[in-house]
């Protein structure tokens, strides 16, 4: 019983860290984001091909942000500039990122 109650509470420890982490760090995700920000923030902005723009991530919720920047940095999902600007990015950069988008105005 005691084994029990300690797997229960370990797991809920668990569970709990991990919560706190998805959250990230808006401030911190600023700051990884310049580079992020000058397509995907920018009012107005098209890139040179007139059938598509350039999505706008304030407002996306962070749980896809990161599902979606996890795949293009592990080529799991296909865009060659994507995967070149997020390559190097940590896990912990990528929830702060999403955190930073999630929390701003959806344009």
């Amino acid at each position: 019983m005691r084994l029990s109650i300690r797997i229960l509470l370990g797991f809920t420890c668990l569970v709990t860290a991990m919560a706190v982490q998805a959250q990230g760090d808006a401030t911190a995700g600023r700051e990884k984001s310049f580079t992020c920000t000058g397509c995907h923030s920018s009012p107005g902005y098209r890139n040179a091909y007139p059938g598509y723009t350039v999505p706008k991530l304030g407002g996306q919720k962070a749980d896809y942000l990161i599902v979606a920047l996890k795949a293009y940095r592990d080529g799991d999902r296909k865009h060659d500039t994507m995967h070149a600007q997020i390559a190097q990015l940590t896990d912990s950069d990528i929830i702060d990122i999403a955190a930073y988008f999630s929390q701003l105005v959806k344009e």
